[in-house]
Order: structure tokens, then C-alpha cells, then sequence
């Protein structure tokens, strides 16, 4: 059965199910496709992967304090996190990935090092 590729046009043959002439086209076809999407996800990482590098470099031990001008001024993004816990004492931990930061008093953080996604 002849069929013609999606991205390049060409008529083929092969599989009833086949929708591409190569790989190649296969893959240009997907890449077109999720360019938009793909560029948000790798930019939204890529800030996430700065956040957790910053508070990494505050926090080298299991705890450290620091005050909030600090993650500031070295580019940290507040608006980006992973994920949020809630003590059963009530404090709110803002996680990204494996580094956390509670808000304390007078502008200073306690950054934390979750040690149980160590595998």
C-alpha cells in the first residue's frame, strides 16, 4: 500500500500503520511538532536547576541561614519550586528538588537539605 510521508510528502511503502518515509523525517516531524512546549519545559529547568544550585552553595551541610537580599542577589527565583511541605508543627518547607528553604524572621531563611532522596 502506498502512503506518503507526513513531514517530506514522499509516497512510501511498507506498514499500513507507517506514517513516515525515515527516521529522519520521523524525527524532524516530532521535533516541529513539540518546539514550543520543549523550549518552555528546558527553560523553566534550566531556572529550576539555577535555584537549586544557589541554595546548594548556601546550604553545604544539612542546614544553613541565610537572609533573602543573599538568594536575590545571586538570581534566585522565588515563583519556582517543586514541591511544598507542611511540617505537623505547620511550618511551610519550599522545595527544589532536594534543597528546601523555610521563611523565618526578619528576612532570613533557614535552607535545608532533604537527604532522603539520596539514593
Amino acid at each position: 500500500m502506498n502512503q506518503k510521508c507526513l513531514e517530506c510528502n514522499t509516497p512510501f511503502s511498507g506498514r499500513i500503520d507507517k506514517k513516515f518515509c525515515s527516521d529522519l523525517c520521523r524525527n524532524t516531524y516530532n521535533n516541529r511538532q513539540n518546539s514550543d512546549s520543549v523550549n518552555l519545559v528546558r527553560n523553566t529547568n534550566n531556572a529550576l536547576r539555577k535555584n537549586r544550585r544557589i541554595l546548594a552553595k548556601i546550604c553545604p551541610a544539612e542546614k544553613a541561614k541565610t537572609r533573602r537580599n543573599t538568594l536575590l542577589d545571586k538570581g534566585f527565583d522565588f515563583n519556582l519550586i517543586t514541591s511544598v511541605r507542611t511540617t505537623k508543627k505547620g511550618s511551610t518547607y519550599y522545595f527544589v528538588y532536594d534543597y528546601g528553604y523555610l521563611e523565618l524572621d526578619n528576612d532570613f531563611f533557614l535552607v535545608v537539605k532533604d537527604n532522603r532522596t539520596d539514593a
